[in-house]
């Protein structure tokens, strides 16, 4: 470069305020755990099974704030979607249905027990499981059907339990990136046999670590207390042989320092919600008018948390590829991503490399020698990664206006420098 050539001024040049919801109120909390000398209530002992003081009240301020009969805290969100497996009782070669656009945990979960997940396509407007592509992956091995509530937004859960009814399936939801949303007056993640929450530092609420599963069915619930907590039920008197049946448990204990932290978060939540939902709207109000860019949609009778702020880039309107445009936007500062892929792509699933050499134990039976995990099997959510998706990060940062105003502007500045709006 040049000595006299001038440098490069981005459009965005105020500074992004990294989200931290901890305050006073959490270290107070933190405080009265550590002078307790009480860090946590779980021992192997009849009545101490269930945590210490401040996991029982989060979990009932939980039960409270999202309306459910039964709340169960764990350590990570993973360790929830590895107890929810085990709770609902699946075997070796049972079949899962989930969305390939999730963390890769979902799936994970489902091979912890030996079982297969079943991946269906995505809405392309929501970026949720398609329940009009459900049908099609039901076999006499389906054992149940997982919604993701992806970047926020509620699956549809009416369609997906009228499936499931139907077919005689449990229905399990992930809604770690949508805390607090709702569909249809409920709160995403309690409309299903067990759903729940992520705790961990990006989302919303937070306890560095952690997770929630919320059910309103007994049984199901004292199946994933065991699980959490090392299925120790040979120390209780109140177990039946159904309720012990192929349970094996885990140490998913939430400590006390975490639960404390938890429920102060949880007062935070609604105000949070409130100001990603403001920011979405003051985006969507500057965006609106770009040709070829889809922005996020709101489905009627659904609420969104806004974890991501969801685009698409139509480039038969742009006549300009996503990728192009995505590193103009990043040139000019802009927080943005291009892409999300497609769990059922990674190795681990391509190549059948979960059990090493062994690959899949059930992936030489006559029954599911036709899974197979290639590109092509879910077209949408493989085109949306590969040329339409970008997103902003809304999780991260908390924008001011002045924040919004630029990155506005950077996205004409680029439509205009791209000529794409003439």
């Amino acid at each position: 470069m040049s000595h006299n050539s001038k440098k490069y001024k981005k459009i965005i040049t105020t500074k992004f305020n990294i989200t931290n919801n901890i305050g006073k109120e959490e270290i107070n909390a933190v405080n009265k755990v550590l002078k307790s000398g009480k860090l946590s209530g779980f021992v192997a002992k009849e009545g101490l099974l269930d945590g210490g003081h401040f996991v029982k009240k989060f979990e009932n301020q939980i039960k409270a704030k999202f309306k459910v009969k039964h709340a169960i805290t764990l350590n990570s969100w993973t360790s929830g979607l590895i107890a929810m497996m085990g709770a609902i009782n699946i075997q070796p070669g049972d079949e899962i249905i989930l969305s390939p656009w999730t963390m890769s945990a979902c799936a994970s979960a489902i091979l912890h027990y030996n079982a297969i997940p079943i991946f269906v396509d995505i809405e392309k407007d929501t970026y949720c499981l398609d329940p009009e592509k459900i049908n099609s992956k039901i076999t006499k091995k389906t054992r149940a059907i997982m919604g993701i509530d992806i970047f926020g937004h509620p699956c549809q859960m009416d369609k997906i339990l009228e499936i499931a009814k139907k077919n005689k399936l449990y229905v399990l939801s992930d809604s770690a990136q949508a805390i607090g949303a709702k569909y249809k007056k409920k709160y995403a993640g309690t409309i299903c046999d067990l759903g729940g929450y992520s705790l961990n530092f990006h989302k919303h609420i937070h306890t560095g670590e952690g997770g929630i599963i919320v059910t309103d069915n007994r049984h199901l619930a004292k199946r994933c207390k065991l699980i959490r907590n090392h299925a120790e039920s040979l120390v209780s008197k109140n177990i039946s042989n159904k309720e012990l049946s192929n349970l094996i448990g885990y140490n998913f204990r939430l400590t006390e320092i975490q639960a404390a932290i938890g429920i102060e978060q949880l007062k935070k939540l609604n105000k949070i919600i409130v100001q990603k939902q403001k920011t979405a709207l003051k985006l969507i109000d500057g965006l609106k008018y770009l040709k070829g860019l889809k922005l996020p949609i709101t489905r009627k009778g659904c609420s969104h948390a806004f974890y991501n702020f969801a685009m698409q880039i139509d480039t038969k309107v742009t006549k300009i590829s996503r990728d192009i445009i995505f590193r103009n936007l990043k040139h000019e500062g802009v927080p943005v991503s291009n892409g999300y892929p497609s769990i059922h792509l990674l190795p681990l699933f391509k190549k059948k490399i979960a059990f090493g050499k062994s690959h899949f134990p059930w992936s030489h039976s006559k029954k599911h020698k036709k899974i197979s995990y290639k590109k092509g099997i879910c077209p949408n959510a493989e085109y949306l990664n590969d040329y339409s998706y970008i997103g902003i990060n809304m999780w991260k940062y908390n924008y001011s206006n002045k924040n919004i105003l630029e990155i506005v502007k950077a996205f004409h500045k680029t439509w205009n420098k791209l000529k794409i709006n003439k």
